[in-house]
Parts: C-alpha cells; sequence; structure tokens
C-alpha cells in the first residue's frame, strides 16, 4: 500500500529515515515515496490489461513535477483542469496527447492553449461549453476532440464536497439530455466526437456506485459510439484509499488480505468492471489521483507546546490549516504518529496549529502517544489534496517539499521565502510619501 514504516525507532519513507529529512529542511515538511506511486500506477495498469486502457492522473491531487515526471515516466496521461495544469504536465515532461482537460469554466484562452498543444480530448461539461470550444477551434482552423461528461445521477455516498455524480452537483449533463446533446454537438463542424465520460465522485471504498454508474452507461455509450464513432470511454476517477490505520498498511502483504477484508484494490475493481466494459470495444480512460498519491505522502510537523487546560490537551504543531487544509474543510481524519516510536499510555489528544482560527485543527479528542516539545509527528496519507490546497493564510510560508526513491531523497520544492508572499505586491503612489 506504502514505503512509509517504522525500521526500528524510527519512522522512515522507503530506506531513509524521517529524522534525517527533518534535520535537512526543517518542517513543516511533505515527504513522498517514488516507489509508492509507482506501485500504484503499476497495479492499476496491470488490473485493466484487458482492456486498451489509459489512466489519467488527477494533476489537482498532487500538481509537484517531480510527481508528474513519476507518473509520466511510467506512461501515464493526465486529467487537468486548467491551463496551468496542462503547462505543469509539460514542463515534467508529461504528454499533452495523453492529456485531458476538465472542469465546468474553461476560459476561450485555456481552449485555445489546449488545442494549440494538441490534447487528447475536452470534458465538455455544458451546452454553453461546447459552443465556446467550437467558436475557439473555428478560429484557430482546428477540429477540437470533445467528450460529454454525462450526469448520471448516481449517488457515490461520500462527502458532500466531493460528490459530483447527481443532479444537485453542478459536473456534467443530465443523462436523459445527453443523447440531443450529441446531436446537436454533431452538427459543428469544428468538433471531433472522440469519446463521452462520466465521474460520480471522489474517495469511494467500494465498487458498487462504480459498477451502477457503468451499467446504466453502457447502453447509452454503445448507441452513441456506433452513431458517432467514438473512441474511448471515460469512467472517471474515485478510487479512494485507507485512511485509518494507515500505518497497518505498509508493504506488498497488505494487498493479499484485502479483498477477503472488503477493502476495494485494483484486483476487485478491475474483476467487477473489466467484463462489463470489454464488449464495448472501446479504449477506457481512468481518472484517478488520490489512489496512486494519496498513501504516497506524509507531512512531518514540529511540536511547539504541549497545553494543557482543565478539559483538554493541546499539541500545538507549526503545521497548519494553510498546510494541510483537509482536516478543516472536510472534517477528514489523518492518521497522526510520533516520527520517533513512543510506548507508554496513549492520552486524549487535540492537535492544532497556529493559525487563528479554531477550525485549525488537525484531529479532535483523539487517543495519541504522549509527546513533548521539539518532537515530530507525521500525517499519513497527505499525499493528495495537501500541499496543493496549501496558502499562504495567515502570511505563513509554503512547505518544503520532498521525493524519496530507495535510500535516495530530494528536495522537490524548496521552502517558500516569507518574503516572496508579499512580492507581487505594490504600493500606490499616494500612499508612497512618509
Amino acid at each position: 500500500m506504502h514505503e512509509f514504516r517504522y525500521i526500528g525507532p524510527g519512522l522512515h519513507c522507503e530506506g531513509v529515515a524521517i529524522e534525517r529529512l527533518v534535520r535537512d529542511h526543517g518542517t513543516p515538511l511533505y515527504v513522498y515515496s517514488q516507489s509508492t506511486l509507482e506501485d500504484h500506477y503499476q497495479k492499476l495498469d496491470r488490473a485493466l490489461a484487458p482492456l486498451d486502457h489509459l489512466i489519467c492522473f488527477a494533476v489537482k491531487a498532487n500538481s509537484n513535477r517531480a510527481v508528474i515526471r513519476t507518473l509520466a515516466r511510467c506512461g501515464g496521461g493526465f486529467d487537468t483542469v486548467s491551463e496551468g495544469e496542462i503547462r505543469r504536465v509539460i514542463a515534467a515532461g508529461g504528454d499533452p496527447r495523453k492529456c485531458v482537460f476538465a472542469g465546468v469554466g474553461k476560459t476561450e484562452d485555456e481552449i485555445a492553449f489546449a488545442l494549440r498543444r494538441g490534447l487528447y480530448a475536452f470534458n465538455v461539461e455544458s451546452e454553453p461549453e461546447l459552443e465556446r470550444i467550437q467558436r475557439v477551434a473555428a478560429r484557430l482552423g482546428k477540429r477540437a476532440p470533445v467528450a460529454v461528461r454525462v450526469n448520471p445521477n448516481v449517488d457515490a455516498g461520500t462527502h458532500a464536497k466531493i460528490t459530483t455524480g447527481t443532479y444537485e452537483n453542478k459536473f456534467g449533463i443530465a443523462f436523459e439530455e445527453v443523447e440531443a446533446v450529441y446531436a446537436r454537438a454533431a452538427r459543428m463542424p469544428n468538433l471531433r466526437l472522440r469519446g463521452i465520460q462520466m465521474h460520480i465522485g471522489s474517495q469511494l471504498t467500494t465498487v458498487e456506485p462504480f459498477e451502477r454508474a457503468v451499467r446504466k452507461m453502457l447502453p447509452l455509450t454503445s448507441r452513441l459510439a456506433q452513431r458517432h464513432g467514438f473512441e474511448f470511454f471515460s469512467i472517471g476517477g474515485g478510487l479512494g484509499i485507507i485512511y485509518r490505520e494507515a500505518l497497518a498498511s505498509a508493504g506488498a502483504a497488505w494487498w493479499k488480505s484485502s479483498a477477503a477484508r472488503g477493502i476495494l484494490t485494483p484486483a476487485t475493481y478491475a474483476a467487477t468492471l473489466v467484463p462489463l466494459l470489454q464488449p464495448l470495444n472501446l479504449r477506457i480512460v481512468i481518472e484517478p489521483g488520490r489512489f496512486i498519491v494519496g498513501n504516497a505522502g506524509i507531512l512531518v510537523t514540529r511540536v511547539e507546546h504541549v497545553k494543557r487546560t482543565g478539559k483538554k490537551t493541546f499539541v500545538i504543531v507549526d503545521a497548519a490549516m494553510n498546510d494541510l487544509i483537509r482536516p478543516a474543510f472536510y472534517d477528514s481524519y489523518h492518521e497522526i504518529v510520533p516520527v520517533r516510536r513512543k510506548a507508554g499510555a496513549r492520552i486524549t489528544t487535540d492537535v492544532v496549529g497556529p493559525v487563528c482560527e479554531s477550525g485549525d485543527f488537525f484531529c479532535k479528542d483523539r487517543p495519541l502517544p504522549k509527546v513533548g516539545e521539539g518532537e515530530h509527528l507525521a500525517l499519513l496519507s497527505a499525499g493528495a489534496y495537501g500541499f496543493v490546497m496549501a496558502s499562504n493564510y495567515n502570511s505563513r510560508a509554503l512547505a518544503a517539499e520532498v521525493l524519496v526513491k530507495g535510500k535516495r531523497a530530494a528536495l522537490v520544492r524548496r521552502r517558500q521565502p516569507v518574503e516572496s508572499i508579499w512580492a507581487g505586491e505594490c504600493v500606490p503612489p499616494w500612499l508612497q510619501s512618509s
């Protein structure tokens, strides 16, 4: 599942001690395992081998160029949602011809940029977007490859902020309207109807919602493929990961017992979906993000103070909600472990950051080993939607990032100098005089 484990008393990423990385680079610090990234990609790739398929990593999950380069070298494509993400992929050595471009608000400039770079397809979210792509493509003298994103109205049963496949969400075109939309799109001369797409949500931990959505889409996809000459069917992303007891899922043995425990793995995912998809005889595109990178990263933080009130024990750390916003934003769970293994009784603890918000917390009322000032904690499963959602709130500098491969470690993002936070600001002339 991942390559973070205790070796002796210390937490390691692959063959590198986290304590060494802290000495070299300070905290807060994101640490990523390259072997885990490669392993997760390869397991999906092998599971889908019976199908003509393309794995497009969702760049929004983690956009560090070292992560992108790792997956590009595995042969992966990329699911992007902005011109900036497409530019990142190109800068990291990824192939824009393996990129899909999603998102409900693509600008004309972004569409033109993507067309000039020859991306694989636009995942189109609305009829006004189809018309916009047609206009831009006509202006450039190009035919734009498109796939309408179908909203199948299937509830994935996940957190409200990461559910995307029901009519309550802003994404896609209603299932019942799709055939008529494709008929109108077919009359637009600068559009190439290359495929069809769906995505029902994120952090799905059973195969059943995927199966329901695919079964619902199959007759529609088959009809439209014959009518319009589709090349692919994108079934989106959404494969979930283990957040609770994440440390226990280290190592290859975890995969062998997971199916018996009902945990969604590439093997269980493919066992259900591959037989359904094979008769279509189309390329299958999949757009995972969290599954590949989530458990491949941790956030390391230093204990600044331990504060005890009459009712609470607060462990105040140097990381904050601006570094990892998921607990504040989603009430999400991240396993928290000491970088140096601790024995003894556990204490009911709130781990909180220094930002001036009550929502600046990483856990509440959780039994944790007793720690003191100067010790370090690791927040597990922080590789997805961690650094990529970070901000400069409270004028806090962005954390450093490190990639580990075996016994080697490299800084893949320098810690942001504080002065650079306001480097783009300027004072108007009328305020410059003393």
